[in-house]
This record gives structure tokens, sequence and C-alpha cells, in this order.
């Protein structure tokens, strides 16, 4: 029931619902991972059952792929779509730029290739993933378990190279066992406060032996739209190297349909 939900999930289903007019019938529809992705699908679902939205989806996580399956939704793999006509997925934070750090639900891979393989990719965020400089969030970076320690070594020395002194890698776990993605990979979480050059860096990191992809995604997103938890939204566009903002009055109660 929406009068259940925090102000921060109020937010992210805003954004979520506002996202699903991007959908039409007929598409080829990327879905996300992550707890404001899980919304979208949600909501796509009900479209699907309830209003006769014919899609397929390719889903960028085992996680993602059940829930999608449960709520009626098609999916194939990105193989058998060829070509996506959208990707809508969350992010751990973005900037003025559109550049993202994603990879906080451990599938910053799949996104990265779905979304690559996308026509145009939006994201949907609440207002707390907008920052003036990535960073803040630690920037996961998937590795391959053979020669890992190796790996940190030279991520380190790369990142010294960069000026980041004080640096703090963890080796990602969940449930106290090391997390493994979808892949069968592993993810150093990197804290960085503040990413200055988030193209050369993203460029640099992926070219040290051992490192599969990193969670930086640059030039790769060109809508944004953020919720808020009264229900109104914002989406804010990049046209021609300008962002464009428009601001989201909801004339009816976005909620009703999750029961408030």
């Amino acid at each position: 029931m929406a009068h259940t939900l925090s102000g921060p999930e109020r937010a992210k289903f805003t954004a979520a619902k506002l996202a699903t007019d991007y959908v039409k019938s007929g598409m080829k529809v990327g879905l996300g991972t992550g707890s404001t992705a899980a919304w979208l699908v949600k909501q796509l679902g009900a479209m699907v059952t309830e209003g006769g939205l014919d899609i397929v989806a390719v889903p960028t996580s085992s996680r993602t792929a059940e829930l999608a399956i449960d709520l009626g939704i098609r999916i194939i793999t990105l193989d058998e779509a060829g070509w996506l006509d959208v990707t809508i997925d969350g992010a751990d934070e973005f900037d003025r730029d559109f550049n993202l750090i994603k990879g906080g639900g451990g599938a910053l891979l799949r996104e990265k290739i779905v979304a690559k393989a996308s026509h145009k990719m939006i994201v949907i965020a609440d207002k707390e993933k907008d920052v003036a400089t990535l960073g803040n969030f630690a920037l996961p970076i998937e590795v391959i378990p053979f020669g890992l320690q190796s790996t940190q070594t030279l991520i380190e020395a790369k990142l010294k190279d960069y000026g980041f002194k004080a640096l703090n890698i963890q080796l990602r776990e969940k449930n106290g066992l090391v997390f493994i993605t979808d892949e069968g990979n592993h993810i150093l979480d990197t804290r960085l406060v503040r990413i200055a050059n988030p193209r050369d860096l993203a460029v640099d990191l992926n070219r040290i032996p051992g490192v599969v992809e990193n969670g930086l995604f640059v030039d790769i997103c060109e809508t944004v739209v953020i919720g808020y938890e009264n229900g109104k939204g914002e989406v804010r566009t990049l046209l021609d190297g300008k962002t464009v903002t428009a601001t989201i009055q909801d004339d009816k109660n976005i909620f009703s349909v999750i029961g408030q």
C-alpha cells in the first residue's frame, strides 16, 4: 500500500510510473536491475496483464527476469532481440552531463551491454541520486576471480596515477559470502569520493587485465526521469549538448494503482 511506503520509495515509484509513458506496444524493452527498476517492472507487468500492452523484454539480471516472468512479461535474450527500442534502468548517481555510476545491484556488466544495444537509455531515479560530481557512491568494478589480488593491485596503481590517495577498495559480499555476479565474476567496490574525469577513468580501468567492466556509464544515457515523493516528476533530456528540463505536474493520484 502506498501509504506504508517511505518517502524514498514513493519517489522511486513515481519515477518508474512516469517512465512507463516511454513504453509502447510493439517495443523491445531493456529492463534494469535494482529497487527503482523493480517498480518499473511491476507497473509494466500490470500494463501487460490488465491493459493489453504488447512488449517483449530483455532483463539485465536473473532477479529482473524472474520478476518479469512472474508478472506476465514475455522475455527474450538480447541475441533474439537484436536491438532494443529503449532500456529503462536506475542509477546510483548521475551528474549534470548524464554520466552515471551503476552497479549497486551487482548487474553492471549486463546493464551496460543492454543499454548500449538500445536506441535510447532512460534513467529513473529519486532526487538523492542527482550529484554535482560522481564518486560519493562507491564505484563498482567487475573482475574475474582468477588473479583477483593482482588485478586489485593494478587497479590501485592506476587510481594513484589519477591522484586518488587514501584508497578504500572492498570485495563485495552478500550474506557473509563473496558476491557472485550473474556472469560468475566478483565486484570490487571502490570509494573515490570525487571522480573528476569519468570518461578517461572508465576507459583506463577497462584496459586492466582481469577487469571485465566498471560502473561508469558515460555517453550512454540521454534522459533522466526524477520522481518525487509527492507524485510529481521532472524529466531532463540532453539535446545537442544542452539539458532540457520539463516538470510533470500530476493531475491525478499517481499512487492510486497501489491502493492509496
